[in-house]
């Protein structure tokens, strides 16, 4: 059963958080911040990895989208987990991507610092995308960029992520945290190992990715009949999403691809593709695991 709720003020906002025995079996549409929906994904195994015959259509895909072959040169699918059963317990997920306008309460109640990033230390980096496209993401006078509190906050890295969730956890008395690969991929996929998060075949009207979207995040949840098996929401494209697994030490997998990715192989739930846990990417960002 779900019981009052306690209201908190955080800078003139009121913050609904809602006490939930651990008997409860799922949330519904009660959510500790605003638009937090979480989804039961039932203990039991699911299908994880993916065939050398699904890597080859990934292939294929990216092949056909950029007329070019180098994601196969660069093997990017070659090291998906073989498929194979993973048993895991029950847990609940976010529906949706953390948003701009949930961050920026976490930012006002703890202080911690805006999603931005100078000029200088993008450039270290050494990615394709120029400085001045992170402009439209990041934040000034500590709010996020107009129009934007809908969309997924990105330019936070993993440690940013990490404190998001343990403000959330310490708010609300319950544990929240970022999931484990095979979490997200389970909720991502079902149990029956589809290659894509609505079935078999690639759908560029299904996510958002640069098939078809503005080369850019759009709201969440954009994309309603695109959910997975289990009702998660942007499981493709839009922004990769931050993990707790360790690829090696200082490096995590993200998981879901992104707004400026084709094709699109690297889309896959199966897909693993990793990145520094220090980097402030416009690519990435993330959703929060909820334990019974």
């Amino acid at each position: 059963m779900v019981k009052k709720p306690r209201l908190v003020r955080l800078s003139g906002l009121t913050l609904a958080i809602f006490v939930v025995s651990v008997m409860t079996p799922a949330w519904g549409q009660d959510a500790p911040l605003p638009g937090l929906d979480v989804i039961e994904i039932p203990a039991g195994p699911f299908l994880a990895g993916s065939t050398p015959e699904e890597r080859e259509r990934a292939y294929q895909l990216d092949e056909a989208a950029y007329g070019h072959s180098r994601t196969r040169e660069r093997g990017w699918y070659d090291d998906d987990d073989d498929l194979h059963e993973v048993y895991l317990d029950t847990y609940w997920i976010t529906k949706n991507l953390i948003t701009n306008a949930q961050y920026r309460m976490f930012v006002e109640a703890t202080g911690h610092r805006v999603p931005d990033i100078d000029k200088e230390t993008w450039n270290g980096y050494g990615l394709i995308h120029p400085y001045e496209r992170t402009r439209q993401f990041a934040w000034t006078g500590g709010v996020p960029p107009a129009g934007r509190d809908d969309h997924p906050v990105v330019l936070v890295n993993h440690a940013d992520a990490t404190a998001f969730a343990e403000w959330l956890s310490e708010e609300t008395g319950q544990t929240w945290r970022l999931p484990s690969e095979m979490e997200w991929q389970k909720a991502a996929r079902g149990t029956d190992g589809r290659m894509f998060p609505w079935g078999e075949a690639w759908d560029p009207n299904l996510a958002n990715t640069h098939d078809a979207g503005p080369f850019t995040t759009v709201p969440v949840g954009s994309f309603p009949e695109a959910a997975s098996p289990y009702g998660m929401l942007d499981a493709a494209g839009q922004v990769f999403e931050w993990t707790t697994t360790l690829k090696r030490p200082g490096r995590y997998w993200v998981k879901g691809g992104s707004w400026d990715d084709r094709g699109c192989g690297v889309c896959r739930p199966a897909d693993r593709h990793s990145r520094p846990e220090d980097i402030q990417h416009i690519l990435v960002g993330f959703r929060l695991v909820l334990e019974p």
